[in-house]
């Protein structure tokens, strides 16, 4: 056997040795490489948690494939290489890519049946060399686990943003998305939700999609207060068996028994989200022949219990020129109606600036008649979640307001030193009672005048859960403004404070991921079309073209011989 030829039968049998060793190898170790910059794919330790508990088989289905615009292309295999990641940590989860308007004939059934299923689509302007169209497409996708069904929206609603700026920040909250839908419909609910009534809270058809969302997650139940007056050690023994109790929007006067029992609940670990309005004042008394009310302080008698863990809502309300749209009727008397849009000062439309979690990457929210909040020295920390623009001051009450005010000239130095009003807050630490060296309103032997290490997250307004309702007096989404058609991130917001008090910040911290997308400059490429093309596609056939005759000629000349 010549020498050649035994070299190269040792060179086969290395290569298949090598090979046959790395697919063992392969089968003992899995490790993914991500070479990107950013890391974006790259699955927390939280989604890998929550693959980890999907013991059957998960199917998601989305619904974009089909000749769809750039950006959503990019949206497509942004989706596809995030769920590939998935199903190599956990086979049981498959998916597919769907085009509901691929069969002419059945695509308006289709159609219809994602309506009702609450996938709603968006019709773009797709804006190619000039040509303009229309498109509809269904940015969702449905996952499926043992019989239940969950909606995943994978476009990101932000306001006043073009559809390439809605893409990136949706590819950002991709994995949120996809994670967060895998753990609702995966995971045994634990942790329960209590909803305070009894003081003239906001009613269960104005907060139903709040409670709605809350549901896929926890358990939750309304709990009223009524019964504190005739068993009020029953009544927080019952309460303590919840870990948070939401409080929105109360518009009566809380007893000291009552006081009590919610003091007593948060001193033994209990969570609360309060959303307070410390005057009364809404939208809907303003729409009188006057167009104007009366916006005065609503004494809730809650003010001590407030002050004792670290923060005051005074009764004033903050006027802002960062406010949300009104449409309002204009022209003289006699003549056709007309609407022309106006700022309205008094619903602040509030940009988060930090980077806490529960805040962070989420757009605009939206607040009516909202309050200033005052922090206090007390050893508790207090972070400022969302204030209102550096453009906003504070407005005494009682006052009258009145929708004149939409056309009323102002000037930066009306609010020089005045702005930046804390609406928000998260208090976390060992919170002292209410009633710490009072007399007790009630005998209770398991009193603690100091409480465990707890958290509470105060709102300056009922209104940012409050969803409206349409015609037929059914619940519209949270955060969406039937009069402007604007929808905020109220939604995301209520979601984010309910995970964060309930110790599911795993979730929230995917939220915060940033990914960075370097895009193309469409201006630049339709400047250079041709080039770009030949660059693109005429360029390497070319090389290719080139070295494959360069590569012949040398091979005859060597060969010929």
């Amino acid at each position: 056997m010549k020498a050649s030829t035994q070299q190269n039968i040792k060179t086969l049998g290395i290569t298949v040795f090598v090979l046959i060793a790395l697919n063992v190898l392969g089968t003992l170790f899995f490790h993914r490489f991500d070479l990107t910059k950013d890391k974006r794919y790259t699955l927390s330790q939280t989604s890998l948690q929550i693959v980890k508990q999907v013991k059957n088989p998960l199917s998601i289905k989305i619904y974009m494939q089909g000749d769809l615009p750039a950006d959503f292309k990019r949206l497509q295999q942004e989706t596809r290489q995030l769920l590939e990641e998935f199903q190599a940590y956990n086979s049981n989860i498959v998916f597919e890519f769907v085009n509901p308007m691929e069969n002419k004939d059945e695509s308006s059934d289709v159609v219809k049946s994602l309506f009702q299923k609450g996938l709603t689509p968006i019709n773009i302007t797709v804006d190619d060399k000039g040509k303009q169209s229309q498109l509809m497409v269904f940015p969702w996708a449905v996952a499926v686990y043992n019989n239940k069904e969950v909606n995943i929206p994978l476009l990101k609603n932000i306001m006043g943003a073009s559809t390439t700026q809605k893409v990136i920040g949706s590819i950002q909250h991709l994995e949120y998305s996809i994670a967060d839908a895998i753990n609702k419909i995966s995971k045994d609910r634990q942790k329960k939700v209590a909803i305070i009534k009894g003081n003239g809270e906001l009613s269960e058809i104005h907060i139903a999609k709040l409670l709605q969302q809350i549901r896929e997650s926890y358990y939750i139940g309304p709990f009223t207060l009524d019964s504190v007056a005739k068993n009020p050690n029953g009544t927080l023994d019952a309460l303590k068996k919840y870990d948070l109790a939401i409080i929105s929007k109360p518009t009566e006067t809380f007893s000291d028994e009552e006081k009590q029992v919610l003091d007593q609940f948060i001193m033994n670990g209990g969570k609360t989200l309060w959303l307070i309005d410390q005057v009364a004042a809404d939208m809907d008394s303003l729409y009188n022949q006057s167009g104007a009310t009366l916006a005065y302080p609503r004494d809730l008698n809650l003010n001590d219990m407030f002050f004792k863990y670290g923060f005051r809502i005074n009764p004033d309300l903050v006027k802002d020129e960062q406010g949300s749209k009104l449409k309002l009727a204009t022209g003289e008397q006699g003549s056709a109606t007309q609407y022309q849009e106006f700022i309205w000062k008094f619903s602040p439309i509030v940009i988060p600036t930090i980077t806490n979690p529960i805040v962070k990457n989420l757009g605009g929210i939206k607040f009516d008649f909202a309050s200033p909040i005052d922090t206090l020295k007390n050893g508790i920390k207090k972070t400022v979640l969302l204030q209102s623009s550096q453009y906003s001051k504070v407005v005494g009450t009682p006052v009258e307001v009145n929708l004149n005010i939409v056309t009323e000239k102002t000037s930066p130095q009306d609010y020089l030193n005045k702005g930046n009003i804390p609406l928000s807050v998260l208090l976390e630490g060992n919170f002292h009672s209410a009633f710490e060296n009072r007399v007790l309103p009630f005998k209770e032997n398991s009193f603690l005048a100091k409480g465990k290490p707890n958290k509470m997250i105060v709102i300056a307004d009922g209104d940012v859960a409050r969803n409206q309702l349409d015609k037929n007096m059914m619940p519209v989404e949270l955060g969406y403004d039937q009069r402007t058609g604007e929808l905020y991130d109220n939604k995301d917001f209520m979601m984010n404070c309910v995970n964060y008090l309930l110790d599911d910040t795993g979730l929230i911290n995917i939220r915060s991921k940033d990914v960075n997308l370097p895009l193309l400059d469409k201006e630049k490429v339709y400047e250079n079309y041709s080039l770009t093309q030949f660059i693109t596609i005429g360029l390497p056939i070319l090389i290719l073209l080139v070295f494959g005759l360069v590569f012949t000629y040398i091979r005859k000349r060597k060969y010929s011989k």
